[in-house]
């Protein structure tokens, strides 16, 4: 390339060629690095990573770690760890009481079904399915079951019942519930106050048949016991004669003769023969 300057009246000839490599490569090499970094996929622990192309989503799901893809895919983390989800509603009984439920769901999301989560559901799936369904299968299990039910015994069938209920609808969905828990339960005050009044006449009744039952057995007892006694007394007043107390009154003046103690004895004693002890 040639220029001409008037003002000297020379000629100076220009070589654009070497710039023009230079800022090739430059550029050239600008676009690979940026390649290669858009083709390193990164996804943190406890994450799965769903890949979109274009806004479409491919299907394949990254475990955690570092990948190498199609740099024109884009990366979209989902967690897949053990979350809470912590609802409090006012729920109606079968009798129509309304009380207040607090209930939390412990679910996480399923790895093999995250592409399908996002495409179908997105992100937000914790809002859009999750929290629904919950609160449908509250109502629905509750509306079964009376309040005192739920106040004293069925509160296990109620929560087996929920996590029934939504183990079909959110696992087909991608979501895998681990459990539910039914925190507490607040029953209106005068209906809380009547359950009450009547656990503590059952627990009063209890207790006394309790302790008719123990003097009913102390009775039977006794009259085993007097019994006995009786049959003993019957028994030795057939084998006492009036021959044998003379004789053991025969026994018994010999033994008091031998003593050394001193004594006044009357003999001739009318009513049986024996003699009589006056003094010692």
């Amino acid at each position: 390339m040639a220029i001409f300057n008037d003002s000297r009246g020379k000629v100076i000839d220009i070589n654009p060629t070497p710039f023009l490599r230079l800022l090739f490569i430059g550029i050239l090499a600008f676009l690979i690095v940026l390649l290669l970094f858009g083709s390193v996929a990164r996804v943190d622990s406890g994450n799965v990573g769903v890949l979109t192309l274009f806004g479409r989503v491919t299907g394949e799901a990254l475990p955690e770690g570092v990948h190498l893809i199609n740099p024109f895919k884009a990366n979209h983390e989902l967690s897949i760890r053990t979350q809470e989800i912590k609802e409090s509603a006012s729920v109606p009984s079968s009798e129509g009481l309304v009380m207040s439920l607090d209930t939390s769901l412990i679910y996480h999301l399923n790895p093999e079904k995250a592409a399908l989560v996002f495409q179908k559901i997105g992100p937000r799936y914790v809002e859009v399915l999750a929290v629904p369904n919950l609160r449908a299968a509250i109502r629905e299990a509750t509306a079964s079951h009376s309040a005192n039910a739920l106040y004293t015994g069925e509160r296990e069938m109620v929560a087996r019942q929920i996590f029934d209920q939504l183990s079909q609808k959110l696992g087909e969905r991608g979501v895998t519930v681990e459990s539910v828990l039914l925190r507490d339960i607040q029953l209106p005050a005068s209906l809380k106050v009547s359950i009450e009044s009547k656990q503590q006449a059952e627990q009063e009744a209890l207790a006394m048949n309790f302790r008719l039952q123990k003097e009913t057995q102390e009775a039977q007892r006794k009259r085993i016991e007097a019994a006995g006694i009786r049959d003993f007394q019957q028994i030795v007043a057939q084998g006492i004669s009036p021959q044998l107390l003379e004789w053991k009154g025969i026994e018994a003046t010999e033994t008091l003769a031998k003593s050394a103690n001193s004594k006044i004895v009357v003999i001739g004693n009318a009513k049986n023969g024996l003699p009589l002890i006056l003094g010692q």
